[in-house]
């Protein structure tokens, strides 16, 4: 008998070492599957996307995230073809203008979700000096140099790197652009890094590098319309900008090389205000830019990176705040969308059917010696961040 109960405490025992290994091994189990959880709250996916007019071959990069934000990115132009945010119902929608085809990206177009360089905005007469020698530029926009030139980055094939891990997925693009192209001295490395977060916002890392001095003024040109719904405008969407003071420019959109307050005109900003309540005053700036078509000088430069602009939209919901570190930020107004461009799904964009909010120094700086220089000397990193983030209210 004593016998027997030893065995069945044995066997007890036994049973119970086996249990509590077993329990070990499950919580090991759900600790890694929670580990992986936690690595997927991101994806990226490759595809192939088309063939530019030269036989270059173009991929396009999926960025997802688990609160439903997605963004396609091709390495044609660094382009986002697409961004989906969640509406307040919790719906994603399209809030990026785009095209259905790499081929209608090749032809003339407004800069659709492009990467802009060498210089964004305009360099008036399509030249500047630099150490007493006169550069000469590709111009674009009647006699100026507008967003690098005909042929400047938002139409180059960028090499891609992507990575993933936590709670981001990365995409970074790289393009060397020669000394001379367009007419900018100097071989100049570019890399754009795009970061997809859990929190659905997007950030743009530009930086750049030298052999040559050169100048550089880098930034993103997606079209948001925050509603959704490309039939409508973006006329009601509520605007915020951290500027008191505005570039004004002349009848060729270049700058005066004053700074004028915003207090008391149709720039002011500073408080939520309707994009469409003074689009139409007769005021001189807003008829030289046809509706809003300019850059802000934003407050607080010597914090670098903090809060620059909104919008949003009260129908959606949707708001997009942008912080940069740069001194001035773009409000474009699609006042030349004219309903000759294709929609995604049928239809033409037409007038006002999206917004830019450029991140960027001053127009023409190289030729105005009291704005924030934009040159960039061998030895020297160009380096500089936006966010685009998302939420609704």
């Amino acid at each position: 008998m004593n016998v027997l109960k030893r065995c069945i405490y044995g066997f007890s025992l036994l049973s119970l070492a086996f249990l509590t290994v077993q329990c070990k091994d499950t919580k090991k189990d759900e600790k890694q599957e929670n580990t992986t959880q936690k690595m997927d709250s991101v994806s990226i996916e490759k595809k192939e996307y088309g063939t530019t007019p030269a036989g270059q071959k173009v991929d396009v990069y999926t960025l997802k995230n688990q609160k439903g934000m997605e963004v396609n990115i091709m390495t044609y132009g660094g382009i986002i073809t697409s961004l989906k945010v969640p509406n307040k119902a919790g719906v994603s929608e399209e809030v990026v203008i785009g095209f259905n085809n790499l081929e209608q990206y090749t032809k003339d177009n407004p800069y659709f979700g492009a990467l802009i360089g060498r210089y964004g905005n305009r360099i008036a007469k399509g030249k500047f000096t630099l150490d007493g020698k006169e550069y000469k530029l590709a111009t674009n926009n009647g006699a100026n140099a507008l967003h690098g030139g005909p042929e400047g980055f938002h139409r180059v094939v960028w090499t891609a790197e992507e990575a993933k891990g936590g709670a981001n997925a990365t995409l970074k693009l790289k393009y060397v652009s020669k000394d001379m192209e367009e007419g900018y001295p100097g071989n100049l490395t570019v890399f754009v890094t795009y970061t997809l977060n859990s929190d659905n916002s997007l950030d743009v890392l530009y930086e750049a590098t030298t052999d040559k001095k050169t100048i550089v003024n880098l930034t993103q040109h997606s079209y948001f319309n925050l509603s959704g719904d490309f039939t409508k405008t973006i006329l009601n969407d509520e605007i915020v900008i951290d500027a008191d003071k505005l570039v004004p420019v002349d009848a060729d959109l270049i700058p005066t090389g004053k700074l004028t307050d915003v207090t008391n005109t149709p720039f002011d900003f500073r408080k939520p205000k309707v994009v469409g309540k003074e689009i139409e005053a007769k005021d001189d700036q807003l008829k030289k830019g046809l509706g809003y078509d300019h850059c802000w000088v934003l407050n607080n430069q010597d914090k670098g990176y903090r809060f620059a602009a909104s919008a949003f939209d009260p129908t959606s919901g949707r708001l997009l705040e942008v912080y940069t570190d740069q001194p001035g930020i773009q409000l474009y107004t699609g006042n030349f969308l004219d309903g000759t461009l294709p929609m995604r799904n049928g239809g033409t964009y037409a007038h006002r059917t999206g917004l830019c909010l450029e991140t960027q120094h001053y127009p023409d700086s190289p030729n105005q010696k009291d704005f924030p220089t934009t040159v960039l000397s061998p030895g020297e990193n160009y380096k500089t961040k936006t966010s685009f983030k998302f939420s609704v209210k």
